[in-house]
């Protein structure tokens, strides 16, 4: 399905992708879902919500949309949960690959399957930070290990993996947890220091994935499972910009979307979070317009802002 729109009605002249530094990927799918329906309809409200928002942060003091944002098309693949992951997947790994900072909105957390498994692929020693109200580790659900229950499974095993917010599990997670990595929302509440020990733990490249369930439900109610005791979101951003100064966020994506028609408010906040994660991404940079290049797989270089890909051979 073709978007109509440039991401937040921004000019043209931002919206090329030739020129711009961010790429960001819709993802409407809502296929292993098993209570709230309806995060297949979050990418839209998403971008609706986008649209009336001021472009303008005053936190950052920027209009970080100046360093172009590239709206693609949806990405639908109705087939099997397997066929969507390996979709996202490489739509993903393609725009990685042209060195854009590459950003995804869902639909369902099982889309964080593939693009986790992109990052991951692209660059070395990955911390996957999770923010969730889940643990999201089933090893598989409902027959499939592609289903949103078993988000970050994938990752326990093959990255640094960080929980944080967690406050609903299966007793079978706890196989599958490491503890010492993982914040619990009823610990966060009387420690101080959680952001900083969380930061510790990481290595210097982070992915990070966002399940909007994992914010309170008194201001992020559109959500398929609600969970009381959530983050707030000026202790959201706090935690957020901490992460973007002292590591290198390499991407994010954010999911589980679920609007309501007779309250837009949560679709607005989603909108806000995701550009100033943006704003925070690109704080004090200069605008430009000479971020595009093409990657060779087969060379690594890591470490820095850049992926594994190195533009000396194409």
């Amino acid at each position: 399905m073709k978007t109509t729109n440039n991401y937040a009605g921004i000019p043209d002249e931002f919206a090329q992708l030739e020129k711009a530094k961010v790429v960001l990927i819709p993802v409407p799918y809502d296929g292993t879902s098993t209570w709230g329906k309806g995060s297949d309809q979050g990418p839209e409200a998403f971008l609706k919500a986008s649209e009336n928002m001021e472009l303008y942060d005053i936190e950052t003091d920027s209009e970080v949309y100046q360093q172009g944002i590239f709206l693609t098309d949806f990405v639908e693949e109705d087939s099997s949960p397997e066929a969507m992951v390996d979709t996202v997947h490489k739509t993903t790994k393609e725009y990685i690959k042209r060195n854009k900072f590459v950003t995804v909105f869902g639909g369902e957390h099982s889309i964080s399957i593939g693009t986790i498994r992109a990052f991951n692929e692209c660059f070395d020693n990955l911390t996957v930070l999770h923010i969730d109200a889940h643990a999201d580790l089933r090893k598989t659900y409902d027959g499939t290990k592609f289903n949103h229950a078993c988000a970050v499974h994938e990752a326990s095993q093959t990255t640094n993996l960080i929980q944080v917010g967690i406050r609903s599990m299966d007793a079978i997670e706890k196989t599958f947890m490491d503890e010492e990595k993982t914040f619990f929302a009823h610990d966060m509440v009387t420690d101080e220091y959680w952001m900083d020990k969380v930061i510790e733990l990481m290595t210097d490249n982070v992915f990070i994935t966002f399940d909007l369930d994992a914010l309170d439900p008194s201001i992020m109610p559109s959500t398929g499972t609600p969970e009381p005791g959530g983050l707030l979101y000026y202790e959201i951003l706090d935690f957020l910009k901490q992460v973007f100064t002292e590591k290198n966020v390499v991407g994010f994506d954010i999911v589980e979307l679920c609007p309501n028609k007779n309250d837009k408010s949560p679709d607005f906040l989603a909108a806000k979070l995701y550009y100033k994660m943006l704003s925070y991404k690109f704080m004090g940079e200069a605008v430009t317009n000479d971020y595009d290049n093409t990657y060779d797989v087969q060379s690594k270089v890591a470490g820095n802002n850049q992926s594994k890909f190195d533009d000396d051979d194409e």
